[in-house]
């Protein structure tokens, strides 16, 4: 029997992304022992405990589907090894398992293989079963780092601790935090005025991300892996509005990833910021010609 593409274990890197597909796509039938390498991007002192970890199971997705935290998605699950999945995930680890990236790399010798990048522990909102399979609403909590693949078969299981940004400093991210929040409820205001199909919801995507990252309770999960209210806020910027084009999505899809990507909150919310700004601006010319 040939031997599969190994797996590797690696830290986040940037790559070029298609047009996402929002349904879940099966990884491919990998056999081989994957490659054990650990990543901890947070800081810690030599004398530091090792982080907690827990044993989940993983979603893959192709690269052009990375999911933040608190980004809302729905899936349609019907295969039989990811409803195997989705029963784990709700009876045995609290509505929980992770989305992450399964990308192809090409190294040198030609050899294909797989980078496993852009870990995130989700909540299963709601389920809705199906008469093929099951509709289920996810959201992110955060990001995780997978540092040992268990199981391939019938799905992937591993074990994953948290990821968090570098120490800072609360007083330095105080008026960027009030100004990415104040930016977040103009851009909510504003497409509440838009004229949209009846069937988008009246609580717009940029609402719900920042009502979840303002929680103060993660009952279900271990508080070391729930970062600090600056970091939770520095993703909640990064959704879809009303009336994207293909471009807005790529542009969305990009910041995303530099968001997963960098480990300094304050670069993070300066980023969010600029991106809503731009959003707000995108909204105000839509509904000046609206209102023609």
């Amino acid at each position: 029997m040939a031997a599969s593409a190994p797996i590797r274990l690696l830290s986040p890197s940037r790559s070029p992304w298609p047009p996402q597909d929002p349904s879940p796509r099966p990884g491919p039938p990998l056999h081989a022992s994957p490659a054990r390498h650990h990543h901890l991007r947070s800081v810690r002192c030599a004398l530091s405990p090792p982080p907690p970890s827990l044993d989940l199971p993983l979603l893959p997705f192709q690269p052009a589907e990375v999911l933040i935290p608190f980004e809302s998605k729905t899936l349609h699950l019907y295969e039989a090894r990811y409803i195997a999945l989705l029963e784990e995930a709700l009876y045995k680890r609290k509505n929980s398992f992770v989305h992450f990236v399964l990308d192809p790399v090409v190294d040198s010798t030609t050899k294909a293989s797989f980078a496993v990048r852009y870990g995130c522990l989700v909540h299963i909102e709601s389920v809705q079963k199906l008469e093929i399979g099951a509709l289920i609403s996810i959201r992110g909590v955060c990001r995780v780092n997978i540092s040992n693949l268990l199981d391939m078969e019938p799905y992937f299981r591993g074990t994953v601790s948290p990821m968090m940004d570098e120490p800072y400093e609360a007083i330095e991210l105080g008026t960027r935090i009030s100004k990415l929040k104040e930016s977040m409820c103009n851009l909510h205001s504003l497409q509440m005025k838009l004229k949209v199909p009846e069937d988008e919801p009246l609580q717009t995507n940029i609402r719900a991300s920042l009502l979840w990252s303002e929680k103060e309770i993660f009952e279900e999960y271990n508080e070391s892996f729930i970062p600090g209210h600056p970091e939770r806020l520095s993703f909640a910027a990064y959704q879809t509005v009303s009336g994207m084009s293909d471009e807005e999505l790529l542009t969305l899809q990009n910041y995303k990833i530099q968001a997963m990507d960098s480990i300094d909150t304050l670069e993070r919310l300066n980023n969010g910021i600029k991106f809503v700004e731009h959003n707000i601006g995108m909204i105000a010319a839509r509904l000046t010609i609206q209102n023609i």
